[in-house]
């Protein structure tokens, strides 16, 4: 099997293993070195010796072998201490065999719960289901977020390490918490998501591979949970937004806004499917704010011209949204939609009650809507003293680019 064949054959199979060492053996942090070094041997093994019958199995059964060998490493260093007397190895365990069948679905679930687990900041999130779910290594996640390596140590230690010392027991949350876990789960896919599709520091407006990573993941848990309105309605968001992408970026990487993209160049499969699965959950019951916002992205998709977008369906969408979220990115994206319906005037008059909230206040995107609106209204020293001032508050470098870029066009 070629090389690219086994890592992405070892990248669908590392939560299910992790996640089956950890249930029957416990210690998060041990299981999830064990189950990397078992990883890690089966990509060097592999691609030569040829991959084994039973893939999961044979890293099931490495990895338990390695836990073995670094917790007897752990009580030879720690044999003087009190603590010794409560490490049981593996093999003395009342365990499962290794290679016995079990349930990939609730293994993969519970992972991510516990990696979604609201003991942990968002941060800490974010690193670890990565990590431990996504298959990713420390230095891939630290160069996907533009931190060095020895940060992301520290942070994904930091999380396993709360894990540890909270006693969270690897399984299924009780029925009342699940909803709130579940949520955590999709709003930690929907940040790392955002990460990708639009950097918020560094060179690349966009970083396709995380955001790549984070359809798989919503992929995975909308395979687990098929009935699960919300988790649909995050997977096509993500699927009718990703879609633009190919289109987002000119031949030197500058940022192209949507009115002003090539629609041919859309993904038209991630389109169909995305529309496919929000059309199929919207009228089974009240629609939460991940499906919202999947609506209002089909409406953009499925307009043949930036022209021809249905604003007043989007307009109706976000306000059922604002219904729903108290999210200021909302109310940003709703005072756009008021202004392509109603005018940039009655646009403007909505950014003024967000100049009060501290949570998007000093955020380069409400000085960028407003330079957008008041270039629309034809008041061009404002609007280019607006795009600068966004400019300057944005840490991406294609998007100050463009910003600035914006500017130097009104003044010409």
């Amino acid at each position: 099997m070629p090389d690219a064949e086994v890592e992405d054959l070892l990248r669908t199979l590392a939560p299910q293993v992790l996640g089956a060492v950890v249930r029957r053996y416990g210690h998060f942090d041990t299981a999830e070195d064990a189950v990397q070094e078992a990883l890690l041997a089966a990509a060097s093994q592999w691609p030569e010796e040829g991959v084994p019958e039973r893939p999961k199995a044979w890293l099931i059964t490495v990895a338990a072998r390695r836990l073995t060998d670094l917790l007897r490493s752990e009580q030879a260093r720690q044999r003087r201490e009190d603590t010794v007397a409560q490490w049981v190895l593996p093999e003395q365990w009342l365990a499962p065999a290794a290679d016995r069948p079990v349930s990939d679905s609730d293994d993969t679930l519970i992972l991510l719960f516990m990696c979604c687990h609201p003991a942990l900041t968002p941060a800490g999130q974010i690193a670890l289901t990565l990590r431990a779910v996504g298959g990713l290594t420390t230095a891939e996640i630290a160069r996907a977020f533009l931190v060095p390596e020895g940060t992301m140590t520290r942070r994904i230690t930091r999380a396993k390490q709360s894990i540890q010392q909270s006693g969270i027991p690897f399984g299924m949350p009780r029925p009342e918490e699940r909803a709130a876990r579940l949520a955590a789960v999709l709003h930690v896919l929907y940040l790392i998501f955002n990460e990708g599709y639009t950097s918020t520091s560094g060179p690349a407006l966009q970083r396709a591979e995380l955001a790549g990573e984070a359809i798989r993941l919503a992929r995975m848990v909308h395979r687990l949970l098929p009935d699960d309105g919300e988790v649909a309605g995050l997977l096509a968001l993500m699927l009718l937004t990703d879609a633009r992408r190919p289109a987002r970026t000119g031949p030197d990487g500058e940022l192209v806004p949507m009115a002003e993209q090539d629609r041919s160049r859309w993904n038209a499969a991630y389109v169909r499917e995305g529309v496919d699965l929000i059309s199929a959950v919207l009228p089974k019951g009240v629609a939460g704010p991940y499906q919202i916002q999947a609506a209002i992205a089909a409406v953009h998709d499925e307009a043949p011209s930036a022209e021809a977008t249905d604003w007043p369906q989007i307009l109706a969408l976000y306000e059922v949204l604002m219904e729903i979220s108290d999210n200021p990115m909302v109310a940003l994206n709703h005072a756009v939609a008021v202004a392509m319906v109603r005018g940039a005037r009655a646009g403007l008059e909505l950014l003024g009650g967000l100049e009060a909230d501290e949570r998007i206040a000093r955020d380069h995107r409400l000085e960028a809507v407003r330079a957008h609106l008041l270039e629309m209204a034809g008041e061009r020293a404002a609007a280019r003293a607006a795009y600068d001032l966004a400019a300057g508050r944005t840490t991406s470098q294609p998007q100050q680019r463009y910003l600035h870029a914006r500017a130097a066009r009104i003044a010409d």
